[in-house]
């Protein structure tokens, strides 16, 4: 069982991509080998596999992509930014109010459960509304906060390091939140670069 935001799914949405991304990972391989005058001779989707194969995959770097990713926890961005070769805007809890905060209920929970989560999750947003009632500003009432409160976040970074991120949190063993957000930002990519991301197993 997923989780849930109040019933509301994860969401993924490409921002941007840089065009033709296979040309351009294309352009700045056979830069390094000096093979412009073979283009012809074998097709973009072959030579890019060269490329992975040999291991060779600074060319993929040319390329970007941009995600929001909206309706995750504060434990699921938090995994996320530890890749370090990564653009990252994230919606703020010193200047974003969250006396009314979502948060994510782990698919985890059993049913018989869930009404004393829910419960635990109104009691801390009354313990972030007394703090701010008693003047602390929202930087320092958001340390009562959990992880489970609903975040948004951009994330921009070249298709290699998309690649190295897929690898690691797309294991069995990621935690499912990140695991289902790289799945969705793999299908993404996989429409627009497939031969990159062919690869890389999912689910």
């Amino acid at each position: 069982m997923d989780g849930r935001v109040h019933g509301v799914p994860l969401e993924v949405e490409l921002v941007a991509i840089t065009p033709e991304p296979e040309k351009v990972i294309e352009q700045a391989g056979r830069t390094c080998y000096r093979s412009f005058d073979r283009i012809h001779d074998d097709s973009q989707a072959d030579f890019i596999r060269r490329l992975l194969k040999i291991g060779h995959e600074s060319p993929l770097e040319h390329a970007y992509a941009t995600f929001r990713i909206r309706n995750c926890s504060r434990a699921m961005t938090h995994q996320l930014v530890r890749h370090r070769l990564m653009a990252v805007s994230q919606q703020s809890q010193r200047y974003v109010d969250e006396e009314q905060f979502s948060y994510v209920t782990p698919g985890s929970l059993p049913p018989e459960f869930a009404d004393d989560f829910h419960q635990d999750m109104r009691t801390i947003q009354q313990m972030y509304r007394k703090w701010r009632d008693r003047g602390l500003k929202k930087e320092d009432a958001r340390f009562v906060l959990p992880n489970a409160c609903v975040s948004e976040i951009v994330v921009s970074a070249d298709l290699r390091e998309w690649r190295h991120i897929f690898h690691l949190r797309l294991s069995p063993k990621a935690q499912w939140e990140i695991r289902q957000a790289c799945e969705l930002m793999l299908a993404i990519l996989r429409q627009h670069a497939p031969t990159c991301f062919e690869d890389i197993q999912s689910g």
